[in-house]
């Protein structure tokens, strides 16, 4: 891990995300469906783990057939998932990501499969923090690597993303779970727990949001909206 690159474990993360709506274009593009296809949806480059964070360790990666299709399909889709702003630390989280793109990614891959697709929502976690100058990035590293690997072990932890700090010390990371369930599941042991109990020596702030991602039939509308 390059010293400057600063990721919030999910220790921190796995109780929160987002706001608002975007409606999205229906692509005219035609996309063969095969009759008998649908176990492929439980594959992504003809493998079953994916890599859905910035760790690529065997015990990080999703495994697609613990998933449902819908939460397999979106899995896959987030492998697209990038900022489009450089102040992502400070910036409204619906505007800091490439939404469009994942739900047009989404669509394709329900088309592709001919999958229908059922209204689904999903968990996501904000984490943004501020790292003091003092701060042992080494240590902040390991202790999120340790926590990640717990979480993906424990199920249901669909994408993990994390950003760089900004000149004043300010970064943004976030989770995208199947559910709430799973988020609290993921974040009881004994890594987050020591992840837990450093944060204090280890951030200046941090605040947690927690967010409801809505997508609903045929992939047709999304919105995210404050967990309630």
């Amino acid at each position: 891990m390059a010293l400057n690159q600063v990721p919030p474990h999910p220790s921190e993360i796995s109780r929160a995300l987002f706001q608002e709506k975007g409606p999205m274009e229906v692509s005219t593009e035609e996309i063969p469906i095969s009759p008998n296809n649908s176990a492929s949806i439980f594959s992504h480059d003809k493998e079953h783990f994916l890599i859905n964070s910035p760790y690529t360790d065997q015990n990080h990666l999703l495994d697609l057939r613990t998933l449902d299709a819908e939460n397999a399909l979106l899995s896959r889709a987030l492998v697209r998932m990038r900022n489009v702003r450089p102040d992502y630390a400070t910036a409204p989280y619906v505007e800091t990501f490439n939404w469009d793109e994942i739900m047009e990614e989404l669509r394709r891959l329900v088309r592709q499969h001919g999958h229908q697709w059922k209204e689904t929502s999903f968990f996501i976690v904000a984490f943004r923090s501020r790292i003091p100058p003092e701060t042992k990035y080494e240590d902040l590293g390991a202790l999120d690597k340790g926590a990640h690997a717990e979480a993906t072990a424990s199920g249901g932890f669909l994408k993990y993303w994390f950003g760089f700090p900004d000149k004043d010390g300010r970064n943004l990371a976030t989770c995208l779970w199947r559910s709430q369930e799973d988020a609290i599941k993921g974040g009881v042991g004994p890594g987050h727990r020591k992840a837990a109990a450093a944060a204090r020596s280890l951030y200046s702030h941090w605040k947690i949001d927690r967010h409801r991602l809505i997508i609903r039939d045929d992939v047709q509308s999304w919105e995210i909206i404050d967990w309630e």
